[in-house]
């Protein structure tokens, strides 16, 4: 086999590849094989120069999943310009007008039956999300006013958690109308926090995910 000229897109075509199995089937039923029938000529010796194992290949696409949130989160958390809550708003859009969310949607990757992927997302909001860029944000924002709260670490855990796995239709599946019930007592929820985050915009935008995962699942079915 010729030398690959571009490993980094190699690399980056073997991580979409194994995302969307991984997805689709769930990391225990995806084999190398089935990595191998879908990158249209590479090699298993190809995959094995850049990955010794499956394993290896799952920490990868973990890694490359969350470099963007990462990227994502400390820019807002460091945006000077902007009060506590106004970064913490600015998060929620952003994280739901991401194109990229679209994509996640119409997959209904059901991470209840992707226990690498569910528990990799929580590990993430546990140890990196909440400590190193919603605790932040939201200790700014009672030093400067915007927020209102004695419980800083709880209430991070909380927000991130509730809108990362309770609103998530691909950890917790119901119709659109209840997934919005829930957003809006989320809303509610939050109000009574002191945390007034949610405008119609955002809703609709709810609305707009929502839908796309429960005709995903409708054609799946």
């Amino acid at each position: 086999m010729a030398r690959n000229k571009y490993p980094e897109e190699t690399i980056n075509q073997i991580l979409t590849v194994a995302l969307n199995l991984f997805i689709q089937k769930g990391y225990e039923q995806t084999s190398i094989q089935d990595i191998i029938n879908e990158l249209g000529g590479l090699t298993k010796g190809a995959i094995y120069h850049h990955f010794k194992s499956k394993e290896e290949i799952m920490q990868a696409v973990i890694d490359h999943l969350f470099k963007g949130v990462d990227e994502m989160l400390s820019g807002i958390r460091d945006d000077k310009e902007l009060n506590g809550l106004e970064k913490l708003r600015k998060i929620s859009r952003v994280s739901l007008n991401n194109p990229a969310q679209n994509e996640v949607a119409t997959a209904a990757p059901k991470l209840l039956r992707n226990p690498k992927l569910l528990a990799a997302q929580i590990e993430h909001i546990i140890e990196k999300a909440v400590p190193v860029y919603i605790q932040p944000i939201i200790e700014q924002g009672m030093r400067d006013g915007s927020i209102r709260t004695d419980y800083p670490r709880e209430l991070s855990e909380v927000l991130v958690i509730l809108t990362n796995l309770w609103l998530n239709p691909a950890v917790i599946e119901a119709t659109p109308e209840i997934m919005l019930r829930k957003v809006r007592f989320f809303d509610e929820l939050l109000k009574g926090m002191g945390l007034d985050m949610f405008d119609e915009q955002m809703f609709q935008r709810y609305e707009e995910l929502y839908r796309l995962s429960a005709r995903e699942v409708s054609i799946d079915n």
